[in-house]
C-alpha cells in the first residue's frame, strides 16, 4: 500500500479562531453620490470581544433577512444591515467551548465566509467558534508536550477506491524507537469525515492534555472515513458497516501496523465511535474480540440483536475477553431509547459494561467529554 502523508505539529494542525482575519468584501467598491469610489468594506467575523461577547458579520447586499444560528444556548440571533450592506450582530456571553454556527440568509444555511475554521463534513455547512475556558477545558490547547497529526491517502483494494485516514501519534513517539504503543480506532458520525475528530473534536489536544497529566497512557489514535458505502435507510446503514469493517480489517489495520510502532494484540487495541461510528464500533468490536479488548460507543446507533448474536449467545466468553465495554448517551438524545434497550439486553445476558447516562443532546460538546472520560480507562 502506498501512502502520501503530511505531518503537522498539533500546535499548527488546527486553525484557531480567537482572532479573526479581516477579509475583503465581495464585489467592487461602490461609487458615491458624486461618482467617487468609496474605500473597500472589510468584514471581520467572528470578533471575540474582551467581555466575552462575540460579533458576527456578513456582507450580503441583496439579502432581505439574515440571522446567525449557533449551537450554544439561545444561539439564534437576527442580524441588522448597515449602510455598507454588512449584516452584524453581537451576542452576549457565549459559554466557553467549541461551537458550530452558520448564517441563515433568506432561509438558506451557509458557512461564515470570514472564518477559515469550518467543520469537516461531506457537505460543509457549519463554521467553528472556539472559546477557551478559564481554567482550560479538556479539549483546549494547553502548554504541554504535543503529539503529531498525520494524514494518509491509501488505495483500498477492499473497496476499490482511494480513501483517507488521520493518525495521531503521542508526544515523544518519534524519539522512542523501541516502544510499541496501544491503538485507539476512533470513529465519527454520519455526515462527518476522518478529519472531524481533530479539527472539531480536538481529540489530539484531549489526549495531549491527559497524557501530560499522567491520566492517560500514550497511544496512537487512528481516525478513518466512516462512509465506506452509500447510506440509504437502515439497509444502507448495515451495508455501510459491512463495507467499513472490510476496509478496517483488510486495509487500515495492516497499513497502520506496518507503518507505525503499535501493538498487534487485542489487549493493545480499542475501538470507539459516536453515533454512526458508535454503531460501527460496537458491531465490529463485539464481533472481533480477538482483535479488540476495549469497545466503546458514544450516543450510538446501536447494533441489532442479530448483529451481535455471537456475543449474546456466549456471554461468558465475551466477559473473559472484554477489558471494557463503555456506553454513554445524553438524556436529551434522540437515540436514548434505543441505547436503553441495548443496555437492558446486555444486563439480561450478564455482559459486563459501563453505562453512562449524562446531560446533553446528540452533539459534540458531550462527545468530547466522553473521550476525555474513556481515554484514562484504556490500556492501564
Amino acid at each position: 500500500m502506498r501512502s502520501n502523508h503530511v505531518c503537522r505539529l498539533a500546535l499548527l494542525g488546527t486553525i484557531l479562531v480567537g482572532a479573526a482575519i479581516p477579509m475583503p468584501a465581495a464585489g467592487q467598491p461602490r461609487a458615491g453620490a458624486a461618482g467617487a469610489r468609496q474605500r473597500p468594506v472589510f468584514v471581520r467575523s467572528p470578533q471575540i470581544l474582551a467581555d466575552g461577547r462575540v460579533t458576527f458579520q456578513l456582507r450580503a447586499p441583496k439579502a432581505a433577512e439574515v440571522a446567525v444560528a449557533g449551537q450554544w444556548p439561545d444561539g439564534r440571533a437576527a442580524m441588522a444591515k448597515d449602510g455598507n450592506d454588512v449584516w452584524t450582530v453581537t451576542v452576549g456571553s457565549v459559554p466557553a467551548g467549541v461551537w458550530e454556527y452558520s448564517f441563515q440568509v433568506d432561509g438558506v444555511q451557509m458557512i461564515d465566509p470570514g472564518n477559515p475554521a469550518i467543520k469537516p463534513m461531506r457537505e460543509p455547512r457549519t463554521s467553528i467558534l472556539h472559546l477557551p475556558g478559564q481554567p482550560p477545558l479538556p479539549h483546549d490547547f494547553q502548554e504541554v508536550p504535543h503529539g503529531a497529526v498525520r494524514q494518509h491517502t491509501y488505495l483500498s483494494k477492499a473497496l476499490g477506491r482511494l480513501r483517507e485516514l488521520v493518525v495521531y501519534t503521542p508526544p515523544g513517539y518519534d524519539r522512542q524507537a523501541d516502544v510499541r504503543f496501544p491503538t485507539l480506532y476512533l470513529q465519527h458520525g454520519m455526515g462527518d469525515n476522518q478529519a472531524t475528530w481533530t479539527a472539531h473534536g480536538k481529540a489530539h489536544w484531549i489526549l495531549d492534555n491527559l497524557i501530560a497529566q499522567g491520566r492517560a497512557r500514550p497511544m496512537v489514535m487512528v481516525m478513518m472515513d466512516g462512509h465506506a458505502a452509500v447510506v440509504q435507510g437502515m439497509g444502507g446503514f448495515v451495508d455501510n458497516t459491512t463495507a467499513f469493517q472490510r476496509d478496517l480489517l483488510e486495509e487500515v489495520m495492516p497499513f497502520v501496523e506496518a507503518n507505525y510502532r503499535v501493538r498487534t494484540d487485542a489487549d493493545g487495541r480499542a475501538i470507539a465511535g459516536l453515533s454512526m461510528g458508535g454503531g460501527q464500533s460496537l458491531t465490529i468490536g463485539l464481533n472481533h474480540l480477538d482483535r479488540f479488548a476495549w469497545v466503546a460507543g458514544f450516543s450510538s446507533a446501536v447494533p441489532s440483536r442479530e448483529a451481535i448474536a455471537g456475543v449474546l449467545n456466549d456471554p461468558a466468553t465475551a466477559n473473559g475477553k472484554l477489558k471494557l465495554l463503555w456506553i454513554g448517551i445524553g438524556k436529551g438524545d434522540f437515540l436514548l431509547q434505543r441505547n436503553q434497550e441495548f443496555i437492558a439486553l446486555l444486563q439480561e445476558k450478564d455482559i459486563r459494561h459501563e453505562w453512562h447516562l449524562t446531560e446533553g443532546t446528540h452533539s459534540w460538546p458531550i462527545w468530547r467529554l466522553y473521550l476525555a472520560d474513556l481515554a484514562p480507562k484504556l490500556f492501564p
